[in-house]
């Protein structure tokens, strides 16, 4: 089955000639955003190439194949944007940020909570939000904090750094 990774949101469009602006934190934008890469748009999945690509104040501009006119794209305001995780030609051990949603996360060998969300606290600062019994645990996510991540085994296993944790 093909496994499909959200991009992005098409938020509007821009001037006349069928650009798209797109919003999206994604964090393998250099593997998406490049002429000749297929999109899927919407819950149908309908398959879109991209042909011009340029980034603009927080957007991806994008123009699509087949599409020169902003009434033929006027309809796609508003969707969503996908790839498949296969077009995106990750080396082997390589991680997205949505493989870390739901795995357990560990410290000092005591189980937190699931992971539910990274966040982007803007300048490059994401975190992890750990669901704890309804309480939030927040741990930047940065290699230097991780100790181990099995995907397999659905956990992530934070270092015992003094404070991380109170």
């Amino acid at each position: 089955m093909e496994e499909f990774v959200y991009v992005g949101k098409i938020v509007n469009t821009h001037g006349i000639r069928g650009e798209l602006r797109l919003l999206s934190d994604f964090d393998k934008k250099e593997k998406v955003f490049v002429p000749k890469m297929t999109l899927y748009i919407g819950r149908k999945k309908e398959p879109v190439i991209i042909t011009r690509y340029r980034h603009h104040k927080n957007f991806e501009m994008i123009c699509l194949e087949g599409y020169h006119d902003i009434n033929e794209v006027l309809r796609l305001k508003g969707l969503y944007a996908y790839v498949k995780k296969e077009d995106l030609g990750l080396k082997e051990g390589e991680l997205l940020e949505s493989d870390y949603i739901g795995l357990d996360a560990f410290f000092s060998d005591r189980c937190l909570g699931k992971i539910i969300d990274i966040e982007n606290r803007g300048r490059g600062n994401k975190i992890f939000i750990i669901d704890h019994n309804g309480k939030r645990i927040l741990i930047p996510f940065q290699n230097v904090f991780i100790e181990e991540i099995s995907i397999s085994l659905g956990k992530i296993k934070f270092k015992d750094i003094e404070g991380l944790i109170s």
